[in-house]
């Protein structure tokens, strides 16, 4: 589908196009929970221990860039459903209008983001189960049969999964691995310096395929290993990040910081106090968290009454790694109409973290751009979804890639650099965060 402008998206005086939805209960077969719709390579999909959203399609699109990308979505967002008609018997957070986003790193990117509104959304949560039928046709019919058969329609055509071939390889991005050892050795510089505190660099490596990827296989491969991620996929940036930027429900926020990694492949065997001992006992590890923690808090502290986190980061086990993690949850403040902040909204005011950026961040990301020369594009930007009420699940791009032709998909991975890092050890970081794409891509090191 092309892509309509902001002009075409938005009625002209006595148009009466609009949105259009229907939501209905939906039974779900609690075994596979939404792995058994991720059937197709062009869905979007936002999953974590089988529940969460799987659409297709697409009624409308919105993109921007620049520094001002957030705030134009969410106007665009509040224009659509301004005119919109929704039918919804269930209304809980995800159901009725939805739209999925991704949004670029930088502020200076040439890359769009973009916010989607899909033609059909099944969803699952807390073991409600629904389906949504979004249209901006003015005759269609709104009623569970159309839903239906609109899901029915998407579901006859599943891609096929993708074998392997000994031709597919790993390639080198933007940097070698000297070269991103010589950038996190300046990094350290800057930061012994005085110049800031923390800098995360980005590099990438390239997977050429010999055959088509096989989107939803990787997506699939991801939910499963991952459980305790959040599998996002968003026209071409796909991947499973441990790291929630913000969740919105009804009034309250939550997220989950990390900073503080650990590759397991390296663990010694029969030492269950290994990851403990190794990152909670490291004061490289515990600063590099305390930052990550105190920008996230220090920012959403004005949108709430009341805010708890953890006293201490407990260790968060993944199968690649372990992170030292801290979760935060807060009431928002309600304004004088009786309304609290979208996600969108906390979405603007949160990016760029600490966890993906450093702190300062006008200094760290000046230095991003002159050391990594790497366009991270949708790396470690939002992505998410938002829906009517301002509710949604934004987290960060990590540990994901982009699709950018049928054959050649781009990974990125990121390290945290403070005073006390070592080129070395950042770089096998890296490799150590490339692992779940390049293990669900078929792929080995």
């Amino acid at each position: 589908m092309s892509t309509p402008s902001l002009t075409a998206l938005t009625p002209a005086p006595g148009h009466s196009r609009g949105l259009r939805s229907i939501t209905v209960a939906r039974s779900m077969d609690p075994r596979s929970g939404l792995l058994e719709y991720v059937v197709r390579n062009d869905a979007h999909t936002w999953i974590r221990r089988g529940g969460g959203l799987v659409a297709y399609g697409e009624t409308a699109r919105f993109t921007v860039t620049g520094p001002d990308r957030f705030t134009r979505a969410q106007e665009w967002w509040r224009r659509e459903l301004a005119g919109a008609e929704v039918l919804d018997e269930l209304s809980v957070p995800g159901s009725g209008l939805i739209a999925f986003g991704s949004f670029a790193f930088s502020k200076t990117s040439a890359h769009e983001s973009r916010l989607i509104v899909p033609e059909v959304v099944v969803g699952c949560s807390e073991g409600t189960s629904w389906l949504t039928y979004i249209t901006d046709d003015a005759e269609a019919e709104l009623t569970a049969e159309a839903a239906e058969a609109a899901l029915a329609a998407y579901l006859a055509e599943p891609d096929a999964d993708r074998t392997p071939s000994p031709g597919d390889h790993l390639g080198p991005g933007v940097l070698t691995e000297d070269q991103y050892e010589v950038a996190v050795a300046e990094g350290v510089k800057h930061v012994r310096a005085g110049e800031l505190s923390k800098l995360v660099l980005a590099r990438d490596v390239v997977a050429h395929l010999d055959s088509p990827v096989a989107t939803a296989q990787v997506l699939r491969e991801l939910a499963v290993r991952y459980e305790d991620c959040w599998t996002y996929a968003v026209d071409g940036l796909i991947g499973s990040t441990p790291e929630m930027l913000i969740k919105v429900e009804d009034n309250t926020a939550r997220a989950r910081v990390l900073a503080g990694t650990l590759d397991r492949a390296n663990a010694p065997a029969g030492d269950p106090d290994y990851a403990e001992r190794v990152l909670a006992g490291s004061e490289k590890q515990l600063h590099e968290h305390q930052i990550a923690i105190d920008s996230l808090t220090e920012t959403l502290g004005p949108f709430t009454s009341s805010m708890t986190s953890h006293s201490e980061p407990f260790v968060l086990q993944l199968p690649n790694v372990w992170h030292l993690a801290s979760d935060v949850m807060a009431q928002l403040v309600v304004d004088d109409d009786g309304q609290v902040p979208t996600s969108l909204a906390l979405v603007q005011a949160l990016h760029p973290t600490a966890a993906v950026c450093g702190t300062p961040t006008t200094v760290a990301g000046a230095l991003i751009r002159e050391l990594e020369h790497l366009q991270r594009g949708p790396y470690a930007g939002p992505v998410g979804w938002i829906d009517a009420g301002g509710n949604g699940e934004w987290g960060i791009a990590l540990r994901g890639a982009v699709v950018e032709t049928p054959t050649r998909v781009r990974l990125y991975a990121g390290c945290g650099i403070v005073e006390g890092s070592q080129p070395e050890a950042e770089l096998a970081e890296t490799w150590s965060k490339f692992r779940p794409m390049i293990e669900a891509l078929g792929l080995s090191l």
